[in-house]
C-alpha cells in the first residue's frame, strides 16, 4: 500500500500543487536521516513525503488507523500510502513509545520526519524546539536534514476541510547536520544545544519570525499549569 500510494500520490500532488522544491541534493539517499521541519499545517505531513527524494515516515495519531467501514478503510489506506505510522501520542509512556518507534526506523536505515516544535504554529511564528529529534540523532548517529516549509498554512489553514489549489507551497531542504559534536544523547546540555542548532537551520530556511518560547498546548488542570511554569526538558 505504501509503495503503491507513493507511486500514485507523489506525481499527482506535484501536478496539482506545483510545489517549488529546493535543495533536494542535500538529502542523503541512503542511511538514517531525520527530516526536522517547521510545522504550519496538516498538509505538512503530505508535503514532505511528496517533495523528499526518498521515502520519509512520520508518526500520526493512531485514531487515523482505527476507523471502521469504507471511511475508515479510505483514511487508513491514505495515511499508510504517505508513510504514516500510527502511534498513541501524548506525554509519559506514550511519548517514550513514539521515540522508540522512530529509533527502530532509523536503526533500519530509514528516514523519518519530525516537527521539533511539537505542534502546529497557529500564528506563523517559529517556536523553540523540543529535544526529541536531537535525542534520536545523538542516539542513532542519524544525520538531520532541516526543512523549511513556506505557504502550507495558506494552502490549508487550521479548520479548512480541503486544501486550496490557488496557493503554491515551497519546500526547502537544508544541508545535513551531524550533531555528534554536541555530546552523548544522555547529556541534557547536548540535547539542548543540538536542538538549538536544528532550529537555527530551520529558521534560516523558513524565514519565520521567532517566538522565543515553546508552543505549549493550553493547560487545562492546575497541575498542568504548574508543570508548564516549572523548568523541565520539553521532548
Amino acid at each position: 500500500m505504501y509503495w503503491f500510494g507513493r507511486a500514485i500520490l507523489t506525481p499527482l500532488a506535484r501536478f496539482i500543487y506545483r510545489p517549488r522544491i529546493e535543495g533536494k541534493d542535500n538529502v542523503p539517499r541512503t542511511g538514517p536521516v531525520i527530516f526536522a521541519s517547521n510545522h504550519l499545517s496538516f498538509i505538512d505531513s503530505i508535503a514532505i513525503p511528496v517533495a523528499a527524494p526518498r521515502p520519509a515516515h512520520f508518526l500520526a495519531k493512531s485514531t487515523y488507523f482505527e476507523g471502521t467501514g469504507i471511511k475508515g478503510w479510505a483514511q487508513r489506506s491514505f495515511f499508510t500510502s504517505i508513510g504514516a505510522i500510527g502511534v498513541r501520542r501524548g506525554a509519559g509512556q506514550a511519548a517514550l513509545d513514539a521515540l522508540d518507534q522512530q529509533r527502530q526506523l532509523l536503526e533500519e536505515g530509514r528516514a523519518v520526519a519530525l516537527y521539533p516544535e511539537g505542534t502546529r504554529s497557529l500564528d506563523g511564528r517559529l517556536y523553540k524546539g523540543r529535544t526529541g529529534a536531537a535525542f534520536l540523532a545523538l542516539q542513532t548517529g542519524a544525520l538531520v536534514v532541516p526543512v523549511g516549509l513556506i505557504g502550507t498554512d495558506k494552502a490549508m489553514p487550521k479548520g479548512a476541510k480541503m486544501p486550496s489549489l490557488k496557493e503554491r507551497i515551497v519546500v526547502k531542504f537544508g544541508e545535513p547536520l551531524d550533531l555528534s559534536s554536541h555530546g552523548p544523547a544522555t547529556s541534557g546540555k547536548a540535547r539542548r544545544t543540538a536542538t538549538d542548532e536544528i532550529m537555527a537551520a530551520i529558521h534560516e530556511l523558513s524565514g519565520q519570525e521567532l517566538a522565543n518560547q515553546f508552543n505549549e498546548v493550553p493547560a487545562v488542570t492546575p497541575i498542568e499549569r504548574i508543570k508548564q511554569v516549572l523548568p523541565h526538558e520539553r521532548r
